[in-house]
């Protein structure tokens, strides 16, 4: 049996190429879904390159804002101010929902000032409150996205996916869920009954795989590293997603293999072949 979720590429994993370059690539290689990273448009040209990828065929299944933290984080670390970041998160999603109805703004925490994990956690549930009305308007969601511990403290406050769903709940909006990105909670304990516990409210899958990283931006091909593909992408399928299960490689810094440097089109195609395989994997 193949793979049984649309196939998606996110932006961040072709970062050489241009954004027209992904959407003509994607499409030449059978992609099914992309997910967009903002950071990639730009701001003269953002009606033709959205009506671009909203009729080639492919789904856009998330967006990626270009300020996704309500606190300052690595990726990210301007404007400084919660409310000012906040308001360019607003802005992406009114810019950007009316080019691609159903689909999903991926948010985190950003870094907590002094380590306050407290403050952090509860002001992102009020913004996301404020946030989450607005979206819905708009025909679009909200995914909150834990991060690997190695990010915390520099891009996030929250590491597992039980931390993400006590704020999704607090949240306690239709339009929220959560954002699984393999590579960020695969090492979680029991990481697959956290996943069915999450159920329906997983609304973005991204995956990639691991190695000990020489980097924070170092992640593998699908099936090319240590995570247990078969058992989270089953996992996942029971817990009742039935969204793209969409590759996110991150390959740069200074790495002695980066990916960035390879074919992006055999990136795509073995990524594909990866996935098929663990998916099969008995």
């Amino acid at each position: 049996m193949s793979l049984p979720f649309l196939f998606g590429m996110n932006e961040f994993t072709t970062q050489p190429w241009s954004f027209e370059e992904d959407v003509a690539h994607y499409t030449a290689a059978g992609v099914q879904a992309i997910e967009i990273c903002e950071a990639k448009l730009d701001p003269a040209r953002i009606h033709e390159q959205m009506t671009l990828a909203a009729r080639s065929g492919m789904v856009i299944s998330a967006i990626q804002p270009s300020v996704r933290t309500f606190f300052e984080s690595r990726m990210a670390p301007k404007p400084s101010e919660p409310a000012q970041r906040v308001a360019r998160l607003k802005k992406s999603i009114e810019t950007l929902a009316p080019y691609a109805p159903g689909t999903v703004f991926v948010t985190n925490t950003g870094a907590p000032p002094d380590g306050n994990m407290h403050r952090v956690m509860d002001e992102t549930v009020r913004y996301l409150r404020d946030l989450c009305p607005l979206a819905a308007d708009l025909g679009v969601s909200l995914s909150l996205e834990p991060l690997n511990p190695t990010s915390v403290n520099i891009e996030s406050a929250i590491w597992t996916i039980d931390q993400a769903m006590d704020i999704i709940d607090g949240v306690g909006h239709p339009a929220m869920g959560l954002c699984l990105d393999y590579w960020n909670i695969w090492q979680q304990e029991d990481v697959c009954s956290a996943i069915y516990r999450a159920g329906d409210k997983i609304n973005v899958l991204q995956v990639s795989d691991w190695r000990t990283p020489f980097s924070t931006t170092d992640r593998l091909i699908p099936g090319d590293g240590l995570i247990p593909l078969h058992d989270l992408l089953h996992a996942t399928w029971e817990a009742g997603f039935r969204g793209a299960c969409t590759v996110e490689i991150f390959s740069s810094d200074v790495l002695p293999d980066s990916l960035y440097d390879g074919d992006l089109n055999d990136l795509i195609a073995a990524s594909r072949e990866g996935l098929e395989q663990a998916w099969k994997k008995g």
